[in-house]
């Protein structure tokens, strides 16, 4: 599966989307700014479902989680599924080739859509005759290779007949991971704000402990009315994806942009240098009541994994009722 984002994708969401991949797959390969690949052949087997109806899966989640239409090529090889994407239209969003078809669905393209060729090799095959995907797949490799060149002429005539060997090599996550929050309208530090900087908090420590991450570090960035803006990092005791270090790391951040009367238009909270949580040493602790804030939290993450996101969160502020 190939996936194409809108362009100019802010980078947080952008990373957004490779972790909706990741839930249908654990072999993703992100290719930025904005665009990724997918292995299928586990996933299916996994879900039980056509490698269609996972992409439109996908479609639905990024759509209605990060409000990013994304369009989604399938087919028998790295090739065949990056070209695909390129040609999806609406409505739908997704193309599905499957391997017997590649011949037919590829021979009407021009070749400046097919995967891997640029605009200098399509202009040389454009003055040679060769204007379709059809006819480069026919056209004998030895021709070809005189027009590209010998390793260039060699992928371009397999690459046009739908041949690519290649795998999907994963690519590590990032080494971090950014949460962004706008105000609908300028905000001074106050519970507004503190509630805002505390679902921050808790949205990057579950989206740490899904990824199997702990952060070293965290910077949080202030940014104000007239483009302005404040940045601050800090490092944590030790590594850690929980929300109460996380929280308290956090609140030390804000206390020190010393703001009194800076009207704040958005939040920016990113977990730094992280690490597999595996490698974090946990240190054996008599302190019941933090060890009883971690098991609520491992049950608040059970709940957010079945139920959503919004379906519990962080209780910020309390108001008298009647």
């Amino acid at each position: 599966m190939h996936v194409r984002c809108p362009e100019q994708l802010p980078e947080e969401t952008y990373r957004q989307v490779l972790e909706q991949l990741a839930e249908l797959s654990p072999v993703v390969r992100a290719l930025p700014p904005s665009a990724a690949l997918v292995e299928l052949k586990g996933a299916l087997r996994y879900h039980g479902v056509s490698a269609r109806r996972l992409g439109e899966v996908l479609r639905i989640r990024t759509i209605s989680r990060l409000g990013v239409d994304v369009r989604v090529g399938i087919g028998p090889s790295i090739t065949v599924a990056a070209t695909a994407s390129g040609q999806v239209g609406a409505p739908g969003g997704v193309l599905c080739i499957e391997p017997a078809e590649v011949a037919r669905r590829f021979a009407p393209l021009p070749v400046e859509a097919l995967h891997g060729i640029g605009p200098r090799q399509a202009e040389v095959l454009h003055d040679y005759g060769i204007h379709s995907v059809g006819l480069l797949a026919a056209a004998p490799p030895t021709t070809v290779q005189r027009l590209l060149g010998g390793r260039a002429g060699r992928l371009a005539v397999d690459r046009a007949r739908g041949v690519d060997p290649r795998p999907v090599v994963p690519r590590d996550l990032p080494a971090s991971a950014a949460l962004r929050h706008a105000f609908p309208q300028h905000a001074l530090d106050g519970a507004d704000v503190r509630a805002a900087l505390l679902d921050l908090v808790v949205r990057l420590g579950r989206l740490l402990r899904r990824r199997g991450q702990a952060a070293r570090a965290l910077t949080l960035v202030l940014r104000f009315a007239g483009d302005g803006s404040w940045e601050k990092t800090r490092r944590l005791p030790q590594p850690s994806a929980h929300d109460e270090d996380l929280r308290t790391l956090a609140y030390q951040l804000m206390d020190a942009a010393g703001l009194q009367r800076g009207r704040l238009t958005a939040l920016v909270l990113k977990g730094e240098d992280l690490i597999d949580a595996d490698r974090v040493a946990e240190q054996i602790s008599l302190d019941q009541a933090r060890e009883a804030r971690l098991v609520a939290e491992e049950a608040m993450d059970r709940v957010r994994d079945r139920f959503g996101p919004g379906a519990i969160g962080p209780a910020a502020t309390f108001r008298r009722v009647g």
